[in-house]
């Protein structure tokens, strides 16, 4: 982010005055209480989140990353077995998949949502020498792709399921929330979530109760009881008491705070730019982590917000089959729309404590452009 933008990219420390007090009230019960890990602000807030989902389980982790992993790994994902995904998404489906030895194979994205869709999840399916293990349906920037209708052809083949809400908690379709339609479900609580914890933190939603006893087993050691290992890769991902307490006190507020972010997108659709569009328009189903726009102009239209005192970023420039993984090189394929977007794509500001006259400098840097 440029320094002299007028307009920041985000500013975490807007949080207002009365949520700020409820966090530091919530903070201090956890000092007096002296439970720091896995006390009752976890056990809490694993209910309420599940309630919030309507799904039968959440389980916290320590952070998103942690979550895929311990999803695919529940849904049995292995060493040499497929992962899908998509490639514009930063790669962390990928290095979830490759913790497990697994090996990500990536399907292009529909041009208009930047998402997966039926058509390219299909394509993908028809590329591999066997069906994969799991595909992962990445919900991004906040927008929900169509995973009722992936998870139907996935289940024709046998494939597990994992969403990926991490941009999207609370997006919703007529029929249910973002999280519940396939296998298993993750989410991230790092600070810039639309769900922000001051920390990192995640979790891990499903129906399944014996995928839901997998996660837990495997968060804490592989444990079946203490100090009594019984499941393969255990390790440590606890969310602390501390950032638990503080995604309680943001939860009651996130479907508010997400009106907000599709009321403020919906102000930047009104711009008319002839360089660039917008990806996503504001419903229930898109709950607005990010304004993206494309241009082929890309450079030129972020000099043009920069100049405007508008701070943009870019996500993602690199897509996962360009990576330069230091042990794997991803097979090679065509995805052409994959790398248009990364050339194209930038976000310009996106966050609820945005003032009115910052949106409104926002929309008429947009359509200018």
């Amino acid at each position: 982010m440029s320094c002299d933008s007028s307009v920041p990219f985000n500013d975490l420390a807007r949080t207002p005055l009365d949520a700020r007090l409820q966090i530091e009230r919530a903070i201090a019960d956890v000092l007096a209480s002296g439970r720091f890990v896995m006390g009752p602000n976890h056990a809490a807030l694993e209910d309420e989140l599940a309630a919030y989902l309507g799904i039968g389980h959440a389980v916290l982790v320590a952070n998103g990353t942690d979550a895929l992993e311990l999803a695919l790994a529940a849904v049995g994902v292995r060493s040499g077995d497929y992962v899908v995904t998509v490639a514009n998404a930063g790669a962390y489906t990928s290095i979830a998949t490759r913790l497990l030895g697994g090996v990500p194979f990536y399907a292009d994205i529909d041009p208009s949502t930047l998402l997966m869709s039926v058509a390219t999840f299909e394509t993908a399916l028809s590329a591999l020498p066997v069906a994969p293990k799991a595909v992962v349906v990445t919900h991004l920037y906040g927008a929900l792709a169509p995973v009722a209708d992936i998870v139907t052809v996935a289940k024709r083949h046998g494939i597990a399921i994992v969403e990926d809400c991490a941009q999207s908690l609370g997006a919703r379709t007529d029929v249910a929330m973002g999280g519940t339609f396939g296998d298993i479900a993750i989410t991230s609580f790092y600070p810039t979530k639309n769900l922000g914890a001051l920390g990192d933190g995640g979790a891990v939603f499903t129906d399944s109760s014996d995928l839901a006893a997998a996660v837990r087993r495997m968060r804490q050691y592989g444990w079946d009881s203490k100090y009594h290992i019984s499941h393969v890769h255990g390790r440590n991902s606890r969310m602390d008491e501390l950032q638990a307490a503080v995604v309680r006190v943001k939860l009651p507020l996130l479907d508010g705070l997400n009106e907000r972010r599709r009321r403020i997108h919906a102000r930047y659709e009104s711009a008319r730019p002839s360089a660039a569009q917008l990806v996503n328009t504001s419903s229930p189903a898109f709950i607005a982590h990010l304004a993206v726009l494309t241009s082929d102009s890309r450079d030129r239209a972020r000099d043009t917000l920069r100049a405007a005192g508008i701070a943009t970023d870019v996500h993602y420039p690199i897509p996962d089959h360009q990576q330069a993984f230091p042990d794997f090189t991803p097979a090679p394929v065509e995805l052409p729309v994959t790398e248009w977007a990364s050339g194209a794509v930038f976000s310009v500001p996106m966050f609820p404590e945005l003032t009115d006259a910052e949106v409104a400098q926002v929309r008429d840097a947009i359509d200018s452009l």
